[in-house]
């Protein structure tokens, strides 16, 4: 009932920005400007017409990528780079695609401009077209197009770092043999983030039965924190991109690569148990016990709902807890956000200041000042108006309240937008769920909830209609984001205490 496919395609949507332009030959283009007005993103060229990627989860293919940049024919000091990907997977019984494509415009010169972007989303999150533009100041101005609405144009983001060598940081390490630190504006949620490259060793690799030397760097963003190590012969073909330990793109022809296996993504990602989880998971106070391998040490930090502790044999000890916020810290709203203000923002995707969240908010709550209160009424709300349907996806918290249906992100995008518009911090959280399917094989499920501050953070399931989500809950991230993702496929439990 839960599912993996949506943080997984949004972390990839954002890590493939990472490629653009990254495959390549080294000869130079004759009809190129002279080098040195150029860029060095731009000064090694790559195979005409760009180049195809098979996208793999755990060995399956569930996508493709294609990538390009290219100097804009009658403007030679502009180049476009050309970013797509389609992730196409089964969804239970349900088939679900995504396809992304983003083009960015930059001056062609050292250090050149983003001069303009535009971002086509399309299928499964729902269909929406940004384009910015660049304004005097550096800033972009940026207008949203959806069918059947009006074009909205969307506040204006402040001045953009990105440069045309951060559209291609890995061949620009290569050429110059140095580490090279940028920034991107990232086409998902408009901000911009840094984002570095590290030149590693050079690796010997088999290669269609030809041993081969390859190079090899490794990008890291500041937003996704997702090492994605690159490897490319000397001719400046890359062949090869991982995503931590689970994802790879492997460089294939365009028939190939739009040549996908049908992975039903429930299956493929879930942690099996040794054996089912005891009772007292889920009861409120309740708590269990696991051991558990595969989970790196950034992962274990102790909460009041987590602790961990690590065993000589380099497994963890896991404690899962879960308890009604204590009655003596319980606030009234509006509430400070403890963390600076990030988990009360409207966002492209929250969407917290949209009049409609607003007017729903206000309904659901009414009068009630009790934060808590507050936050049991819109998780009920949401647990008992959305229709539980895994295979309809919204990317927008407008966009859940005018369908009223989605699965465990639909449930928690709404959850977190009507709480911010009431004035309580809240976040969504992104980790594993007990489950018992159809085939009876007890197993952990990838799955998101909400985390709210009322006076002290507690933890709520709106898809489970859940006031306190129980202990079964094993938490690792937050947001979506696609630090988690390295986890899938390596997380295992070897016992249930």
């Amino acid at each position: 009932m839960t599912r993996t496919l949506r943080p997984m395609s949004l972390a990839l949507a954002a890590l493939a920005a990472l490629l653009v332009g990254a495959p390549s030959a080294w000869a130079q283009s004759p009809a190129a400007p002279a080098k040195a007005a150029l860029s060095d993103a731009v000064r090694a060229p790559r195979p005409k017409g760009g180049e195809f990627f098979g996208l793999y989860l755990m060995d399956k293919k569930v996508g493709w990528l294609f990538t390009d940049l290219v100097l804009m024919p009658g403007e030679p000091q502009k180049v476009k780079s050309i970013n797509q990907m389609v992730f196409k997977a089964m969804v239970g019984t349900r088939l679900s695609e995504r396809n992304h494509r983003e083009e960015r415009v930059y001056e062609a010169k050292p250090e050149g401009r983003l001069l303009s972007f535009s971002v086509v989303q399309r299928g499964d999150g729902g269909d929406q077209t940004l384009e910015g533009t660049a304004t005097a100041d550096g800033g972009m101005r940026v207008v949203r197009k959806r069918l059947g609405h009006a074009d909205e144009v969307l506040p204006m983001t402040p001045p953009t770092k990105e440069r045309v060598e951060d559209a291609d940081q890995t061949r620009v390490a290569l050429l110059r043999k140095a580490n090279v630190r940028g920034f991107v504006l990232d086409g998902m949620d408009l901000e911009t983030y840094g984002i570095s490259t590290t030149l590693e060793p050079s690796e010997q690799r088999t290669l269609n039965g030809v041993k081969v030397k390859l190079g090899k760097a490794t990008s890291i963003s500041d937003k996704e924190k997702v090492p994605v190590a690159t490897y490319v012969t000397e001719r400046g073909e890359m062949v090869l991109v991982d995503f931590g330990q689970t994802m790879q793109a492997r460089k294939e022809t365009e028939a190939v690569a739009k040549r996908m296996d049908l992975v039903e993504v429930f299956g493929l990602t879930r942690v099996v148990l040794p054996k089912p989880l005891p009772e007292s998971a889920r009861a409120v106070p309740g708590s269990v016990s696991l051991v558990v391998t595969g989970l790196p040490e950034k992962f274990r930090v102790n909460s009041y709902r987590q602790k961990f502790s690590a065993k000589p044999d380099g497994n963890v000890d896991v404690t899962l807890k879960a308890a009604a916020p204590a009655k003596a810290a319980l606030k009234g709203r509006p509430l400070a956000d403890p963390d600076g203000g990030e988990n009360l923002k409207s966002t492209l995707m929250v969407e917290s200041s949209a009049p409609a969240i607003r007017e729903q908010s206000k309904k659901i709550i009414g009068d009630e000042k009790d934060a808590y209160q507050a936050a049991l009424k819109v998780n009920a709300w949401v647990a008992t108006h959305l229709e539980k349907d895994y295979g309809a996806s919204a990317d927008r918290a407008t966009d859940v309240l005018r369908q009223k249906r989605g699965d465990c992100t639909e449930h928690s995008l709404l959850s977190v937008a009507l709480l911010r518009a009431a004035g309580i911090p809240a976040r969504r959280i992104d980790g594993v769920i007990y489950m018992v399917n159809q085939d009876g094989v007890p197993a952990l499920y990838w799955h998101e909830w909400v985390e709210v501050f009322v006076g002290e953070w507690t933890q709520m399931d709106p898809t489970f209609n859940q006031p306190v989500a129980d202990a079964t809950h094993f938490a690792f991230g937050t947001e979506g984001n696609a630090e988690i993702t390295p986890l899938i496929g390596t997380l295992k439990v070897l016992e249930v205490k």
